[in-house]
């Protein structure tokens, strides 16, 4: 499954929102710069944003965009449900009764497809901009913190060759 730049520019343009504006609107020109997202296509994602209530604008000099809730309560997945951003992981429509084969059926696969499908989401509703913003996110730059299998089979390797010496010195 991909997550097309709708979703992902999106995202990107919230927590940016959320973590240059503390309290002051934020113009559309200042994230494009930052996030190297084009304007014209941030106008098209703010106006679905605001219209899902996620987003606020502020008219005039000094004007710009908010975010309408707090960042702790703004979740990854309605951003992306916001931009038209279907998360699924099957061919077929959902809530269709038929599958996406020629003969209307669904794949053998069907289910798995649909059940990752529903398990991207509700990770993404298990998130928030704020969770983000404060790096509670672990994504593969933690993957240090937990050993791989070269390092434990050095690791035991070691173990053992103090052991060795213990019994050594005795």
């Amino acid at each position: 499954m991909r997550l097309s730049t709708k979703g992902r520019y999106a995202v990107m343009a919230l927590v940016d929102l959320a973590c240059e504006s503390i309290g002051k609107p934020i113009t559309l020109a200042d994230i494009a710069e930052r996030q190297e997202i084009s304007l014209s296509y941030l106008e098209q994602l703010f106006a679905k944003l605001r219209r899902a209530n996620l987003v606020t604008s502020v008219r005039g000099p000094g004007g710009g965009y908010l975010l309408a809730r707090p960042a702790a309560e703004t979740r990854i997945s309605d951003i992306i449900m916001a931009v038209d951003e279907p998360i699924r992981a099957t061919r077929c429509m959902p809530g269709q009764p038929y599958g996406c084969r020629g003969n209307q059926s669904r794949c053998l696969t069907h289910d798995l497809w649909e059940e990752l499908g529903n398990q991207i989401y509700l990770y993404l509703s298990s998130v928030s901009v704020a969770d983000i913003v404060n790096r509670r996110v672990l994504g593969t730059s933690g993957l240090d913190r937990f050993p791989t299998a070269v390092d434990k089979v050095s690791h035991d390797r070691d173990a053992d060759l103090e052991s060795d010496k213990l019994v050594a010195s005795r």
